[in-house]
């Protein structure tokens, strides 16, 4: 399923947060989107979602333009968020969290088929299925955010700073994990992540954010040898700069 962003504009008050940003994903495509603290990503995410309103700009999904639909009716058509921070509810079990993500969900026998499937896929978390979800380490919290967004049936996953928090080990495996998705689900994914070396080896596409704005846009071997890039992200003699 393709999602076309259309000269997207967001403001908070008198901050612009995202100044006129058109990207698009096709389906089965991951498109990173790498930019610094600040720079407006997390605000494209949050309101493609439906979670934050654009001031201006369209939102088209499939074709259909979702601009002013709210966020359930976005999940319904097949668009997920794993939001950064992972918004994991501590005081319910790993079960209970990850049938929050098949609230709008009607096909009950395909449920219970698919969530058999992602404790296969999980089996750190059907260890811990009737446990808090409060035990869980940072890696496995971020695992179910992934896997109750999965139970959405999306079509096109988006992810927020997914490695946040995590050791480089577990912020492998999730990249892995993300890579794994899209090759066996054919499942499109729009990632923000501040591993920018990270993001480029898995996106297909990649394009950078300042100020809210789309600076740069491009193949990821491209973005790779440009010299701002490369000394603003990748560090000079290739060495990962952290983002703030």
């Amino acid at each position: 399923m393709r999602l076309d962003v259309q000269d997207l504009h967001v403001r908070y008050g008198r901050v612009h947060a995202v100044r006129g940003v058109s990207l698009h994903i096709d389906s089965g495509e991951i498109v990173a989107v790498l930019g610094s603290n600040g720079a407006g990503k997390s605000s494209l995410l949050k309101t493609v979602m439906g979670l934050q309103t654009a001031s201006d700009g369209q939102i088209l999904l499939g074709g259909k333009d979702i601009t002013n639909w709210p966020p359930g009716r976005r999940v319904r058509e097949g668009l997920v968020l794993v939001p950064e921070g992972r918004r994991i509810v501590m005081g319910l079990t790993v079960h209970e969290n990850l049938l929050m993500g098949a609230f709008a969900r009607r096909d009950t026998r395909a449920l219970k088929s698919e969530l058999a499937e992602l404790y296969d896929v999980f089996p750190n978390l059907a260890a811990r299925r009737d446990a808090q979800a409060s035990v869980l380490s940072g890696g496995e919290q971020q695992m179910l955010a992934i896997a109750r967004g999965l139970l959405a049936s999306p079509q096109l996953m988006m992810l927020d700073e997914p490695s946040l928090g995590l050791s480089p080990r577990l912020g492998a495996e999730v990249f892995a994990l993300i890579g794994r998705l899209n090759r066996s689900r054919g499942l499109g994914i729009l990632l923000v992540e501040q591993n920018t070396r990270k993001a480029l080896e898995l996106a297909t596409r990649a394009c950078v954010l300042e100020l809210g704005c789309k600076v740069m846009e491009g193949a990821p071997a491209e973005l790779k040898d440009n010299p701002s890039l490369r000394d603003a992200y990748l560090g000079r003699g290739g060495r990962e700069a952290t983002n703030g």
